[in-house]
């Protein structure tokens, strides 16, 4: 059977031990025929919620409730998968690390390209920030092999507190719909976030430069002869 070595999950965002609490209490009553796999299905389908909500906001603002709705079952089911393994003790290091990051991004790219579709955005920001998404992914999965840390939030911010900001953001915009389609500030919040992304994405790669060179020094010359 292949083996992993299991990452150190890094987790330091502001809500993560309340989040943490809420998890263990939902995990122990959750119902024994409810699996891991089954709330990744509750995960992905929040993810598909969220984008169809942003796409028919075309038709009417209103439908921005549903985006918001779909970030909670997303957050339900994403959260949850793994910590009900944890606390069955039925985790499957490998299984469970692949169908996760490949759900992750199946389900992130739900949620741009249909945020792109909405009118209030362009979608080429959206699509800049579904870019440095797949980055900082990358960057996580690449650490996660080579140090054994899987980080999952940056400057006390995890992917818990980014849903509760999109919500906040959607309910502004239900309020506010009308006059927002006709200004730029729905634009300038995705553009505020690509530049967040983007600055964490480089300082997170010169600080993961910065630390591989130092374990992994070039050679001197006579060592190469």
């Amino acid at each position: 059977m292949m083996e992993r070595r299991q990452a150190t999950r890094i987790q330091t965002s502001v809500l993560n031990s309340l989040e943490h609490r809420l998890l263990v209490w939902l995990a122990a009553r959750m119902p024994k025929w409810v699996n891991s796999d089954m709330l990744t299905i509750v995960g992905t389908l929040g993810a598909f919620l969220i984008g169809l909500g942003y796409a028919l906001t075309a038709k009417n603002v209103n439908w921005l409730w549903l985006s918001t709705f779909g970030l909670l079952v997303n957050w339900y089911g994403d959260s949850l998968d793994g910590n009900l393994a944890r606390y069955r003790h039925k985790q499957r290091p490998v299984y469970g690390y692949y169908l996760d990051h490949t759900m992750d991004v199946i389900n992130e790219s739900m949620m741009f390209f249909g945020a792109g579709l909405a009118p209030f955005f362009d979608m080429r920001l959206t699509l800049s920030a579904f870019v440095l998404y797949l980055l900082m992914t990358l960057n996580v999965s690449m650490n996660a092999h080579l140090r054994s840390e899987f980080k999952l939030s940056y400057f006390k911010l995890g992917p818990t507190e980014f849903r509760i900001i999109v919500a906040v953001a959607n309910t502004v915009m239900l309020c506010f719909g009308e006059k927002l389609l006709s200004s730029r500030i729905p634009n300038c919040f995705i553009g505020l976030i690509v530049l967040m992304l983007g600055i964490i994405y480089i300082r997170t790669v010169i600080a993961d430069i910065k630390y591989y060179s130092d374990i992994d020094p070039m050679p001197k010359d006579d060592e190469q002869e």
